[in-house]
């Protein structure tokens, strides 16, 4: 790698019991150099190292334990702007129920908890990463995936070149809550539901008979035509500003045919168009 050679960096933050470190071990499996714990001062360093050994890809997992270090990070950010960096900042999260129960599992306290309950560490650091959340990439929701679906989520949203736009396509039922982490939440309950035609109920939106159905509806193209040209819209300006990674949720009352069809055709029509897309059906199976 040359001097002026660009850095790929991916910060990988967010609230303990979330997942970072299975997210850093994902991306360490599939070619990036991975530093787990690293204080945010240190990373301009980090870059000239990684630089005169030839590292292009680097994920830094940031374990924020202090309002000292994360102050820090604001002028870490600043000095990696001379550095020829790529900077990219992905933030998980989860409740406070599933943190709650992953940390009880390990017997190990929250590195805000100090003498308090569980919940009163889990609410601090909360706080204390609200900044940080507002300035991520792309933030996912670990509270009901497994960690193979958190391996295989981080592994597709950073296998594109740092360039390029990917969008996550999230089918959800609202009954189930709305995606916490969505960049863009889309209703679809305006269109007639499969559910109360009898031979469509056991289907899903993935079978032809129910995406023909909802497809077929007179406001479902308008709607569909409607997304994609919003979704090339922000395209072009998240990419102006830095952001590389968004999620479009889309709901029904369930998750299991409308937001499911309507997906899926937004995905084929969106990937056709040239950009980078993901699909999640969230809620598929909860019915």
């Amino acid at each position: 790698m040359t001097e002026s050679a660009p850095v790929r960096l991916l910060v990988i933050t967010g609230l303990s019991g979330a997942g970072r470190r299975t997210a850093g071990h994902a991306l360490e499996d599939r070619g990036w150099f991975l530093i787990d714990n690293l204080p945010p001062s240190l990373l301009p360093s980090l870059i000239d190292v990684c630089r005169e050994r030839g590292f292009s890809r680097v994920a830094v997992v940031l374990d924020v334990r202090s309002r000292s270090e994360f102050d820090q990070l604001p002028a870490a950010f600043a000095a990696l702007a001379d550095k020829q960096v790529v900077r990219e900042v992905l933030f998980l999260e989860a409740n406070d129920e599933a943190i709650v129960r992953r940390q009880e599992s390990v017997r190990r306290p929250l590195p805000l908890q100090g003498s308090g309950r569980l919940l009163d560490g889990i609410h601090r650091e909360r706080k204390l990463l609200g900044e940080l959340r507002s300035m991520a990439d792309l933030v996912i929701d670990t509270t009901s995936i497994n960690i193979h679906q958190l391996n295989d989520r981080v592994a597709k949203a950073f296998a594109a070149e740092a360039s390029a736009m990917r969008f996550t396509l999230m089918s959800f039922g609202f009954k189930n809550g709305v995606p916490i982490d969505a960049d863009l939440v889309l209703d679809v309950r305006f269109l007639p539901n499969p559910h109360w035609v009898p031979a469509l109920r056991p289907q899903t939106g993935l079978a032809k008979p129910v995406s023909s159905y909802v497809l077929g509806q007179p406001d479902a193209e308008p709607f569909v035509a409607s997304v994609v040209s919003l979704v090339q819209l922000i395209s072009t300006g998240y990419l102006r500003e830095g952001k590389r990674h968004a999620t479009v949720a889309v709901g029904c009352t369930g998750g299991k045919h409308r937001s499911t069809a309507i997906v899926e055709e937004l995905a084929k029509r969106l990937t056709a168009a040239g950009l980078e897309i993901g699909v999640i059906h969230r809620d598929l199976g909860l019915e």
